[in-house]
C-alpha cells in the first residue's frame, strides 16, 4: 500500500505508474473519499460536540417532550454520520487505496513480459542432445504424474528414490548458504489467513486464481513461504539495532494456476505444489537498494555453485506485478529447449507490504517509521531438478552432481 500522502503529492504519476503495470484505479476518486472523511470527521466532531451539550442542558432541566423528540432525532442524525464515517466510507477508502499497486523507478522497461531486459550471463548456453527430465525420470521410475493424477488430480505427482534425496541435498546446500549469510532458517505455517494474504499482496479472489481457499474457513494454502515471513512481524514495532532481520523459510507452494499446459510447461516446470526454500528481508528503507543487489548476488553464487548456466532478467513494467517495486529474474538455459527459462527471482517491495501489515520500526531518536521488505526465490524445486538433469546430463543418460551437492548425497557422483 502506498503513502496517501504520496498520493496525494504525486496523483498522476501514481496513476500512470499503475496503468503502465496494468492496474486500472482510480486515484482521483480515492483522493475525494480522503476529502469527504476530512470533512465528516470536522461535522462529526462538531454533532458530537452539540450532542453533549443538549445532554448537559437537560440533566439541568428536564426537556418538553417537543425538545426531547428534537434531541432523538439529532442522535439518531449523529449515529447515521458515525456508521458512515465509521463504516461506510472507511471501506471504501481501504479497497480503492489498496488496489494502488506499488510504483517503480524510471529506468524500468516499460510494457509485458516481451520487455523483459536481460542484463547479465553466467556458464556455457550451449544446445546439447538431452532427454527432458520427465522422460529422463519416468524412465527410471522416479517421477509418476500418473499416480498424482489417480490420487489428486492433473499436475500433480510422486517424486521418489535418488530426486527425493537430490531436493533434501539441494535444501541441505541452500540452507547452509543462506546460514552462511546470516539468514534464520524458518518452517511456516502452510496456510495464513486473508489479512495476512493480503497484506502481502496475493488474493484468494480475481483473475490470477492463484490462491487456494479453505472452504467455510478464513485460511488460505500459501503459494510461497513469502506470504506467512511477511506476516511473522505484523503489528510490531522492531528495533533498529535489529535491522536487517534475515529469514530463508522452508515451505510447500500451493498454486492453482500449476495446472497450464504447453511444451513448456510439461513435467515439473509448472505444478500445483512443490516444495520452495525463500529468501526475506526486513529493513531500513535507505538499505533496501543494497539488499536487493545482496539477494540477486546470493542466488547467482547458488547457481554458480550448482553449475547452473543462467542469465539474469530486469523485469518491465507490465510483470512486475503489485507489490514489487524493483524486480529480477534469473533464468537458467535450457540446453534442450535452447532458450532461458524461470528459475528463480527477486523483489524489493520497499514498504508496500509494511503498510498493509503495520510494520514498523523506532529508530534511536524515537521516530517510527514502515520498515522496507524484500523476497527472493532460492530454490524452487519444480525448477531446480529440470536445470541440474538437463545440464549435467551425460551421454549415457546419468546425471552428473555438481561436486557442492555430493556430500548431501552420501558421495554420489552421480544419479
Amino acid at each position: 500500500m502506498l503513502d496517501i500522502r504520496f498520493i496525494r503529492e504525486n496523483p498522476e504519476l501514481v496513476q500512470e505508474k499503475a496503468k503502465q503495470k496494468g492496474y486500472d484505479v482510480d486515484v482521483p476518486r480515492l483522493l475525494r473519499l480522503e476529502e469527504e472523511l476530512k470533512q465528516i470527521k470536522i461535522n462529526l466532531d462538531h454533532a458530537r460536540h452539540q450532542r453533549n451539550e443538549i445532554s448537559e442542558n437537560f440533566k439541568k432541566k428536564p426537556p418538553t417532550p417537543e425538545e426531547a423528540e428534537n434531541a432523538r432525532k439529532f442522535k439518531d442524525k449523529v449515529s447515521q454520520l458515525e456508521r458512515h464515517f465509521n463504516e461506510t466510507l472507511p471501506g471504501d477508502y481501504d479497497e480503492l487505496i489498496r488496489a494502488i499497486p506499488n510504483i517503480f523507478p524510471d529506468d524500468t522497461p516499460l510494457g509485458g513480459e516481451e520487455n523483459n531486459k536481460p542484463v547479465k550471463s553466467w556458464g556455457d548456453a550451449e544446445a546439447k542432445d538431452v532427454k527432458d527430465h520427465l522422460s529422463w525420470g519416468e524412465e527410471r521410475g522416479l517421477i509418476d504424474f500418473e499416480r498424482g493424477a489417480k490420487v489428486a488430480g492433473n499436475k500433480f505427482y510422486y517424486l521418489k528414490g535418488s530426486l527425493v534425496e537430490l531436493e533434501l541435498a539441494v535444501f541441505q546446500l541452500g540452507l547452509n548458504l543462506a546460514k552462511k549469510h546470516g539468514f534464520t532458517p524458518m518452517i511456516v505455517p502452510n496456510m495464513v489467513n486473508t489479512k495476512t494474504l493480503e497484506g502481502a499482496g496475493f488474493s484468494a479472489r480475481g483473475a490470477e486464481k492463484q490462491i487456494y481457499k479453505i472452504e467455510g474457513e478464513d485460511l488460505n494454502l500459501i503459494a510461497t513461504a513469502e506470504i506467512p515471513l511477511t506476516g511473522y512481524h505484523a503489528d510490531e514495532i522492531l528495533v533498529e539495532k535489529d535491522l536487517p532481520i534475515l529469514y530463508v523459510g522452508l515451505s510447500p507452494a500451493y498454486r492453482v494456476e500449476g495446472g497450464a499446459y504447453g511444451k513448456h510447461n510439461k513435467g515439473l516446470f509448472r505444478t500445483h505444489q512443490f516444495n520452495k526454500l525463500e529468501l526475506y528481508v526486513f529493513c531500513k528503507p535507505e538499505q533496501s537498494e543494497e539488499w536487493h543487489k545482496k539477494l540477486v548476488d546470493l542466488e547467482e553464487e547458488f547457481c554458480q555453485t550448482l553449475e547452473i548456466p543462467y542469465q539474469i532478467v530486469r523485469i518491465a513494467a507490465g510483470d512486475l506485478g503489485a507489490p514489487a517495486y524493483k524486480k529480477f529474474d534469473i533464468e537458467y538455459w535450457s540446453p534442450l529447449d535452447k532458450i532461458y527459462r524461470e528459475l528463480m527471482s527477486c523483489s524489493n517491495v520497499t514498504d508496500y507490504q509494511a503498510r498493509r501489515l503495520n510494520i514498523r520500526f523506532k529508530d534511536a531518536e524515537g521516530k517510527i517509521e514502515f520498515v522496507h521488505t524484500l523476497n527472493g526465490t532460492l530454490a524452487a524445486m519444480s525448477r531446480i531438478p529440470i536445470a541440474l538433469i538437463e545440464n549435467h546430463q551425460q551421454k549415457d543418460g546419468m546425471v552428473k552432481l555438481p561436486k557442492a551437492l555430493q556430500p548431501y548425497m552420501g558421495g554420489q557422483t552421480e544419479i
